[in-house]
């Protein structure tokens, strides 16, 4: 089973996305995509650890290439967040493109049993961007529309409330 969770920055999609992983059966890992660039950083990893922390999951950081990542075989993965992923595999020294963000999707789908993938919404702020940020913005909704279409379930997150977009909530 393949879900995807969309929602805007602070919505309450990681919350929603650890509590469904965390119901699916089998050992859950949290693949983790942020590095820790700065204290900003640090501290939105920090809070995120301590929110999963009683939830049973096993943490893999993986900033690129998750098609490489080594991961037990069956179970729940979470991938928090496609949006770390993208711009990682766009900016990182010897990143794959957005497209190896989608191939390690395909990857990690043939690996477990449950993938919950969570991501920003995009394009809702009303600002017009230019530049790096519009390429990784139009990006970002490009690997989000490919992934929705994968998906057996898509729900967005908005204020704390699911609200599924296709599929069935279990």
């Amino acid at each position: 089973m393949f879900t995807l969770v969309i929602g805007g920055a602070a919505s309450g999609k990681s919350e929603f996305a650890e509590r469904h992983a965390a119901s699916l059966p089998g050992g859950r890992v949290y693949l983790a995509t942020m590095e820790p660039w700065d204290d900003e950083c640090r501290a939105r990893i920090a809070k995120h650890r301590l929110a999963r922390a009683h939830r049973g999951f096993a943490t893999v950081e993986r900033y690129t290439d998750l098609a490489g990542a080594s991961l037990p075989a069956g179970g729940s993965v979470l991938l928090e967040c496609m949006s770390n992923l993208v711009a990682n595999e766009l900016y990182a020294p010897g990143g794959g493109g957005a497209d190896a963000a989608v191939r390690g999707v395909e990857t990690l789908l043939t690996r477990c049993a449950h993938l919950t993938v969570v991501t920003n919404e995009v394009f809702s702020g009303g600002r017009d961007y230019a530049g790096g940020t519009l390429r990784y913005l139009e990006t970002l909704a490009r690997v989000n529309r490919i992934l929705a279409l994968r998906a057996d379930l898509a729900v967005e997150v908005v204020c704390g409330i699911p609200n599924v977009l296709k599929g069935a909530y279990p």
